[in-house]
């Protein structure tokens, strides 16, 4: 895993969500109704919510926010019917395109994804087209300030299961298993550390290079398919 990096990526994708904030925390209520099915309501006995919760926390959602999505979504659980599905495809010049969605109409939801990837300039492909190019893993980003010590966050990071961590000049990246990122997120709370993003995420294995004007179909096509209220991930293998 060393030398990748997306702390670029991620603080370019985190101002776009800044300008729509509102959207963002649509998507994560969304998530937290469907972990809340799957496990209950208490995040001390369901690792997935826990993990949605630093996410939302990461994104700047109120905590009193993420208490009324749980409590909503624990009084309405025969109402959730939410269903995830993955899509996969291809860019310009052949960037890979991860899509996750959670969905009450698969068949609209199919529809907007195929889309997005037209109008973008892109190619919606078969499922596992793409998907052996990323590994799913847990993600943290935490930007540098002179109040974080470098090798305390590696210590801790290590100590509680983290599989490495990358300096950047920006920061840092913190790479765990998904199983391990629960207890590695909460290690690095505890060191009174926001992370800039936190999440369990798919992080490519190899990557492409864009000339300009490919970035610029490239991120059309990516916000399109992130302005879609379905649409709760979007992954990629552009290179830094």
């Amino acid at each position: 895993m060393a030398g990748h990096s997306k702390f670029a990526n991620i603080k370019h994708r985190k101002e776009r969500q800044d300008a729509k904030k509102g959207k963002v925390f649509t998507k994560l209520g969304r998530e937290i109704a469907v972990a809340v099915k799957e496990g209950g309501s208490d995040p001390d006995l369901n690792n997935k919510l826990k993990d949605v919760i630093a996410k939302a926390k990461a994104n700047n959602m109120p905590n009193d926010t993420i208490e009324r999505s749980i409590k909503k979504a624990a009084g309405e659980l025969g109402a959730v019917n939410y269903e995830s599905f993955t899509y996969e495809g291809y860019g310009p010049n052949g960037v890979a395109i991860m899509v996750e969605t959670l969905t009450d109409n698969k068949n609209r939801t199919a529809a907007n994804v195929r889309h997005a990837f037209t109008k973008g300039d892109g190619n919606l492909g078969t499922t596992g087209c793409v998907s052996y190019m990323f590994e799913k893993k847990g993600q943290i980003i935490i930007e540098k300030n002179e109040a974080i010590d470098e090798d305390e966050i590696m210590m801790i990071a290590i100590e509680n299961g983290a599989e490495d961590v990358i300096t950047e000049e920006e920061g840092y990246e913190i790479i765990t298993s998904s199983e391990e990122f629960s207890s590695v997120n909460e290690a690095i709370t505890n060191m009174n550390i926001k992370p800039v993003s936190s999440e369990i995420t798919m992080i490519p294995q190899t990557t492409v290079s864009l000339i300009e004007e490919e970035k610029i179909k490239l991120e059309k096509l990516l916000d399109i398919l992130e302005e879609d209220d379905d649409v709760q991930g979007v992954f990629h293998n552009l290179e830094n």
